[in-house]
């Protein structure tokens, strides 16, 4: 696999590191034997599942990468179906359904991370009433549980949070709420200040696609990253973060500041089961940790589309 390049500058009085991938999406490419690690865990964003595009079989195929490598568990980071937010209720309900008893096949626990597309009605295109009893959010936490919650691993504490709030008008944007952040404060108040801490939103805290893309003076929409980050970041900077996992952007990317990686994945879907997004291959992160350090590696777990299906994206 071919390595990332690394750029550093001196931002703040930290050091600031971005690895950005050249072609083909790949990543660190050290595979030491699994029991060197203490524990490891996969990533998988942007499942994008439906009948539609062999979505099913795609997703089977990944789950199947997963269970080779044997992970302790998954995170997945939201967007896992396509999707709730502009579809009857019918339509959202099967498209639910489809992703749990698919999910069923992975050997290892899987904690869920809530996605814009998981919101059932927030566009207009919908046609559900406004005030259908499982508008918005509801639908996902009747069938996925809460949209955020914490865990613990081997000495690591991990936060999977809801980073999807409604706009005005209609549809998303990325924030994360008062009532989130509240108890974000009394969930780490709980732990040590040197236990390793893993967080994991569907909408990025961080980004520099939209430079890298239209030129470094460009600003993010509201829906690509989480509008109060800042204050989101000020909280977790009090504890040991070692680790942001984002999705979203169905593109892969490593920021390293002060200590801690913001890595945006690829998709699990690609360009939502029609190829590669760009020079992203379709897959999902691999983490090792060993005490209080850790290993990530993107693995592209074979899938591919025949050249007719395809979505250029250039």
């Amino acid at each position: 696999m071919r390595r990332g390049t690394i750029l550093s500058t001196i931002l703040s009085g930290f050091i600031f590191s971005l690895i950005i991938l050249l072609p083909g999406c790949t990543s660190h490419d050290k595979q030491p034997c699994e029991e060197d690690y203490d524990f490891t865990f996969a990533f998988l964003t942007d499942i994008h599942v439906q009948p539609e595009k062999m979505a099913i079989e795609g997703f089977q195929k990944a789950i199947e990468k997963v269970n080779e490598l044997d992970p302790d568990f998954v995170i997945t980071g939201g967007d896992l179906i396509m999707d709730a937010l502009g579809v009857g209720y019918d339509r959202a309900d099967s498209l639910f359904q489809i992703y749990t008893e698919t999910a069923e096949s992975f050997n290892m626990p899987v904690y869920n991370t809530l996605g814009n597309h998981e919101v059932f009605a927030w566009y207009n295109s919908s046609g559900a009433d406004t005030l259908h009893p499982e508008r918005g959010k509801t639908m996902y936490t009747n069938r996925m549980g809460e949209r955020y919650y914490s865990f613990d691993h081997k000495g690591w504490h991990f936060l999977i949070l809801d980073s999807v709030e409604e706009a005005e008008g209609e549809g998303y944007i990325g924030e994360i709420d008062a009532e989130q952040m509240e108890w974000i404060k009394q969930d780490l108040a709980g732990i040590g200040k040197d236990v390793p801490v893993v967080v994991s939103v569907h909408i990025p805290m961080y980004t520099i696609l939209t430079q890298l893309r239209k030129g470094s003076r460009e600003p993010n929409s509201q829906g690509m990253v989480i509008n109060n980050s800042k204050e989101l970041l000020e909280i977790l900077l009090d504890y040991n973060l070692k680790l942001v996992l984002q999705g979203h952007l169905h593109y892969l990317e490593d920021i390293y500041v002060a200590g801690i990686h913001f890595i945006t994945s690829g998709a699990v879907s690609g360009a939502w089961w029609r190829g590669p997004v760009r020079d992203c291959e379709e897959g999902f992160l691999m983490i090792r940790a060993k005490g209080e350090e850790f290993e990530w590696e993107y693995v592209d777990y074979g899938w591919e589309v025949d050249e007719k299906d395809r979505l250029h994206i250039e």
